[in-house]
Formats: structure tokens, C-alpha cells, sequence
């Protein structure tokens, strides 16, 4: 499941794929909340929403778009509250949550990370089959990270399960290195 955070809208995406295979669209939408709304009610509508396309999807995974610094504070304050929602929501579910930079993401599906909006919303198209791009842009963004995810995902989870072998054994041996020493002052 790709979630692309926002206040005003947050956009949602399932596909169902595997490395090396194409992807397939399960759903799309984007929620909605309006801006006349305090941010705390904003936020609930958004884990309300969230909450429910879990449970209707029960996905594998949840992606969400890695905040960036803009020059536009409550911009990015409130993509950051949205990205934590999603975060909290997967956490609950005991879904791995995986972050993925916007760059990262156009990189994976167009091939250039400055691809635009029109480029990712084309790319999403053609790979999932559609007729059309998913709209708003906020729709297309959330499968863009679904399919980052699962493209991805796999070489990651690869990674991160051989670092927590290579701790567990380097912990391993650091036991048995203190065990096998001789205390000092032991004759």
C-alpha cells in the first residue's frame, strides 16, 4: 500500500505484485479534509481513512512518502503530521512501514528522479494498464510508491534481514569472546 501524505489530501494506493513481475492496481482514492478544519480533526479524518483501507486491503506493506524540507513550513509540517498518521496506522496493524524520497520514487518508475508530475502520472498508467491516469496527481503518486515499494522492497528487505543476521551473530560472538577470557586478577 503507497500512501503520498497531505492535510488537504492524502493520497491511497494498493497493487499486488512481486519482484520482476508487473504489478496490479487493487485500488486508489484520495481523502480528503478541509482546510476550514482544525489540524487535529484534519488528522483524525486521515487515520479514520487510513484505518479503514488497511483493513479492507490488508496489505503486505505500507510505503510512505519521506518528507523533504521545502521553503514552505506549513506545508511540510503538515505532510509530516499526514506521513506520521499513516506510520502510526501500519505500526498498529504490525505492518512494515518503508519510506520512500519522492526523487527515489520518479527515479524507479520514469528512470530520472526530476521527473514531473504529468511523467509519473503517465509512467503509472502504462505499468498497472490503466485507461487513464489516476486523478488527482495525489492518487497517482500513492501507486507510484506502491510499485517503488514492491520493486524495491524486495532488494531492501533483503538488506535489512542479512545487517540483523550480521548483528545477531557479531553479538554472538562478542558473548562467547567475553566468555572465553580469563577474569583479570585470576590466577
Amino acid at each position: 500500500m503507497g500512501i503520498d501524505p497531505g492535510l488537504t489530501r492524502c493520497g491511497l494506493g494498493v497493487v499486488d505484485g512481486t519482484p520482476g513481475r508487473p504489478p496490479t492496481m487493487v485500488a486508489v482514492g484520495v481523502t480528503r479534509t478541509p482546510a476550514t478544519l482544525e489540524t487535529a480533526r484534519r488528522l483524525v479524518q486521515i487515520e479514520e481513512a487510513v484505518e479503514a483501507w488497511v483493513r479492507e486491503h490488508r496489505p503486505d506493506a505500507v510505503a510512505v512518502e519521506r518528507v523533504f524540507a521545502q521553503h514552505n513550513v506549513p506545508t511540510v509540517m503538515g505532510t509530516a503530521q499526514a506521513a506520521g498518521i499513516a506510520m502510526l496506522v501500519a505500526a498498529r496493524h504490525g505492518l512494515p512501514v518503508a519510506l520512500h524520497t519522492p526523487s527515489e520514487v520518479k527515479a524507479s518508475i520514469t528512470g530520472s528522479g526530476r521527473a514531473g508530475k504529468d511523467q509519473v502520472g503517465a509512467m503509472v498508467t502504462r505499468i498497472l494498464r490503466l485507461t487513464a491516469a489516476p486523478k488527482p496527481a495525489d492518487a497517482a503518486d500513492a501507486l507510484a510508491l506502491a510499485i517503488c515499494h514492491v520493486w524495491r522492497g524486495g532488494a531492501t528487505a533483503r538488506v535489512d534481514a542479512a545487517l540483523q543476521a550480521a548483528a545477531v551473530a557479531s553479538a554472538r560472538q562478542r558473548r562467547a569472546f567475553t566468555q572465553a577470557r580469563p577474569s583479570r586478577g585470576a590466577s
